[in-house]
């Protein structure tokens, strides 16, 4: 089999050689989960560690220091970050002495048996406890000083979580910036604090509430991390395919306006998603839920997580949350951000798994943290024996954000050494059009993902493709006579009729569509580009991408 055009780029023992070096990814960030306990329901911290540890979940941030939990924690190797209740900021700020019985009582007591590794001093103090802002950076600072006088400071750092209604600006990312009042009297402080201890700036990010609210504006997938036309930051120049990327980048924008602070990394210390709403909670739903938390971890372990603005940036997350907590006020959503149950049992089919290495074709890089998989079984082929294989309809699609060069690579192993069948994406044939890389790249992927049985692992390539589990919209080229200047129905292509697609892959346009622009644009010589969203027809057999 020849390979596509683009793969002609590499020869010989180079083409097998330049996919295994391209498609290793940075070091990976580490996914964990936030342990809220706002229930009266919950199994006992014994069981929750058993949870924990089937689960391969090996960092878990909580919001307390309650001696049962930490001790269940102790001796499990699960990575700890405790917590400073707000309550408890004056009293830290204002005597060292305060913040040095703390640290005895609440985490040298316990380390190193339980690892902890942070300090999570107050939480979203600006929005929830505002009456003692300007005591949360001198509370930060006793309490790293109580570490390094028990010797600990180089082992547990601290911090302390910021919600993103710390920004007076956050639209477009570039004009990303901290309130006048928190700004200089507050973030100047806090960020110098962690640049000079060596720490990180915890940030709580809620692609759900943005979307949410703006629901007309914002598209699903963008929120969602799966494939989309993406946003252009006219400030910047940058592309976001990631509604949660906008929102990090603004957060970069607006420390960078404070000074120099490169080195201080960014631990996304809450997102996720609620399986459940109130009428006016748009897109809270289990199905959501799962698609956002799976493939945010999946890019996380893969790679991937660097933004726009920090495109090589590890940046770890604490996924909200463990369990739904059946106590906590407000909308039904508060009471639905958790993974699982109160009885363990999962709220949707989802699940993490420890992450496994693999060639090219294969599953994230390395060893640790959670991998994440849609729950399934076979669909076809022969997956190794006792591999779980994704079940109902799955497809696999490139990942755009992770640049030309690495689905370039993964594009030449899979229709190379990988076996995919790569014929419609030759120049002329079928699936050619539309000519560019994501197109033929989530072609290629999908069809290896099929053939290898929809495996875990077999759709990813270090990070360069994912699974979803709708239909993918595709713009499709269509010859269509032009008349009038009213031309602003989508992006730009070439045209060719849906018609010619063999009919294992053929698309399908309503006909009220097709006869529309026929009546709108007459018999005119010139073509536009219709960009509806397109599906498989009844005869496919799901091996289509998008394309």
């Amino acid at each position: 089999m020849a390979p596509p055009r683009r793969a002609l780029l590499v020869a010989g023992i180079l083409a097998a050689a330049l996919p295994l070096l391209l498609l290793r990814p940075a070091e990976a960030g580490t996914v964990g989960v936030n342990y809220g306990r706002v229930a009266n329901n919950l199994p006992n911290p014994a069981a929750v560690v058993q949870l924990l540890k089937q689960h391969g979940i090996t960092q878990v941030k909580l919001y307390d220091t309650d001696p049962t939990v930490l001790r269940a924690l102790a001796n499990t190797g699960i990575k700890v970050v405790v917590a400073l209740p707000n309550e408890q900021l004056a009293a830290a700020a204002s005597r060292a002495s305060y913040a040095l019985l703390w640290v005895r009582r609440n985490v040298a007591a316990y380390y190193p048996a339980t690892q902890i590794q942070g300090i999570a001093v107050g939480n979203e103090v600006f929005a929830t406890a505002k009456n003692v802002t300007a005591q949360l950076v001198p509370a930060m600072v006793n309490v790293h000083a109580a570490l390094a006088r028990l010797n600990l400071d180089k082992s547990v750092k601290v911090s302390s979580p910021i919600a993103l209604t710390a920004l007076a600006t956050s639209y477009p990312s570039s004009a990303g910036a901290f309130r006048e009042d928190l700004a200089q009297p507050v973030m100047k402080h806090m960020l110098d604090f962690l640049a000079q201890t060596g720490s990180y700036l915890m940030v709580n990010a809620y692609p759900f509430f943005a979307y949410s609210g703006n629901a007309g504006d914002i598209s699903l997938d963008y929120a969602l991390f799966r494939p989309n036309a993406g946003v252009q930051d006219t400030g910047n120049g940058l592309k976001y395919y990631s509604l949660l990327d906008a929102q990090l980048d603004a957060v970069f924008a607006a420390v960078s306006r404070l000074g120099n602070y490169n080195g201080v990394r960014v631990v996304v210390s809450e997102t996720g998603w609620p399986s459940k709403g109130d009428t006016n909670e748009v897109g809270a739903s289990a199905a959501n839920a799962a698609a956002y938390n799976g493939n945010l971890a999946r890019r996380v372990l893969s790679g991937n997580a660097g933004t726009p603005l920090r495109p090589d940036a590890d940046i770890d997350v604490y996924l909200f949350a463990l369990f739904n907590e059946n106590q906590k006020p407000g909308p039904t959503s508060e009471r639905n951000y958790g993974v699982f149950y109160p009885n363990q049992q999962k709220v949707y089919d989802v699940e993490f798994v420890l992450g496994g290495g693999g060639a090219a074709g294969g599953g994230s890089q390395g060893g640790g943290g959670l991998g994440w998989q849609e729950n399934g079984g076979p669909t076809g082929g022969n997956p190794p024996s006792g591999v779980k294989v994704t079940t109902g309809e799955a497809w696999c699609v490139a990942n755009a954000m992770v640049g030309e060069q690495r689905l370039q690579a993964a594009l030449n192993y899979a229709c190379g050494e990988g076996g995919a069948d790569c014929k419609a994406i030759q120049p002329g044939a079928a699936c050619f059009e539309p000519n560019t890389m994501v197109a033929h790249a989530s072609y290629a992927f999908n069809d290896y993902y099929q053939r290898k049985g929809r495996s875990i692992g077999t759709c990813d390539f270090a990070g360069a493709a994912y699974v979803v589990n709708q239909a993918p919209i595709a713009a499709v080229r269509h010859t269509v006579p032009v008349k009038s200047d009213r031309r602003n129905l989508g992006v730009k292509h070439p045209v060719q009729s849906m018609l010619n697609h063999p009919a294992d892959y053929r698309l399908v346009y309503s006909s009220n569509q097709i006869k529309g622009a026929l009546q709108l644009y007459g018999n005119d010589s010139r073509s536009f580009t219709i960009t509806q969203p397109v599906t498989t027809s009844k005869t496919t057999s799901g091996k289509r991408p998008a394309q």
